[in-house]
């Protein structure tokens, strides 16, 4: 029937034809998103204090979502730690955070406000307890803190958390048997240099600065914290079947430890969010924390542990939508 018609009607069939092709065009352009919604706005992250590895890599990963996610303003805000962190997130305050999978367990387990919005997005890299004292101390194991002055972390921390669980799996009870002091990274070594504790607990990334900068200019060592307290703590139950049985590097303070390793306890970070964070976004955070592990790791060192392979394991939160959908995409 086309070949039928005469030339000028061929040509006008085809210029409304093409007329019509491009107004299909325009509609589905319109209608349809075309690639990957770009995230905007601000938000708001949830660190922990100054000298500790959350904050430093909290600033860095700042830096580094500033480049993937230009649309999108970070607010960095300090913090006491883990337990303080997951309440700002779980009450709408922060939009992500960092804490630990104690810290998260033991907020579900309280059923505090907001506990059943949090989500995962990341298992980032393991925090290690270390109880540090003078070098010539004479205190051998946890049990001889009987009495003294202990730094026990900030009443919000993931530390005070891990503290009071050691000393009561060593048979002691902090308001009682030991002077328990409420204080952050931040403080305690200078107060151990001063005298005024006889020990401090912390629990972050090996090697934290605070405590390296400490070694570097004060004499200290590290106790054990051995396999057969981190099997008492496992009795207690609940929460405290995330900490394991770990090993301190004989190189993680040189100065402290002579060269050799240290029994301990380790517990996983966790990247939490709530289940009400827009999906694109979080997918974008998640991308960003695996692509900046070396980058954010060569100046915090616990960042290099971050693995694609086990990064998806945030139990004992569910899987943000979010950060499912980057796992799904990189999968071989």
């Amino acid at each position: 029937m086309f070949a039928s018609l005469s030339r000028a009607a061929r040509r006008r069939v085809l210029a409304v034809s093409a007329a019509l092709l491009a107004v299909c065009g325009v509609l589905v352009w319109w209608l349809v998103p075309w690639g990957t919604p770009v995230p905007s706005g601000s938000v708001t992250f949830s660190t922990g204090v100054p000298t500790g590895v959350y904050q430093q890599y909290g600033k860095l990963l700042k830096q580094a979502l500033a480049q993937d996610l230009p649309e999108v303003s970070i607010e960095l805000t300090r913090s006491e730690g883990s337990q303080q962190n997951l309440a700002r997130v779980a009450s709408g305050q922060a939009d992500f955070t960092i804490a630990t999978a104690d810290a998260v367990a033991q907020y579900q387990r309280e059923r505090r406000p907001g506990f059943e919005r949090l989500r995962g997005c990341a298992r980032l890299y393991d925090d290690y307890v270390q109880l540090v004292v003078r070098k010539g101390s004479t205190l051998r194991r946890v049990q001889d803190l009987r009495g003294l002055k202990v730094g026990v972390g900030q009443d919000g921390s993931g530390v005070r958390l891990i503290a009071d669980r050691v000393l009561a799996a060593a048979g002691l009870t902090p308001i009682r048997d030991v002077e328990a002091v409420s204080a952050g990274i931040d403080t305690m070594p200078e107060l151990l240099e001063r005298g005024e504790l006889d020990a401090f607990f912390w629990s972050g990334g090996l090697p934290t600065l605070a405590v390296q900068t400490l070694s570097e200019r004060f004499e200290i060592r590290l106790l054990p914290l051995d396999a057969p307290l981190v099997d008492r703590l496992h009795d207690v139950g609940g929460s405290t079947r995330h900490y394991r049985s770990a090993v301190i590097p004989a190189d993680a303070y040189a100065k402290a430890q002579d060269g050799r390793p240290i029994e301990t306890l380790a517990v996983a970070n966790l990247l939490v969010t709530t289940v009400e964070a827009d999906a694109d976004l979080v997918e974008g955070f998640t991308r960003t924390v695996i692509r900046s592990r070396d980058r954010i790791g060569s100046q915090v060192h616990p960042a290099q542990l971050v693995d694609l392979r086990t990064a998806v394991y945030t139990e004992p939160l569910p899987l943000h939508e979010g950060a499912r959908r980057y796992y799904r995409s990189v999968k071989p």
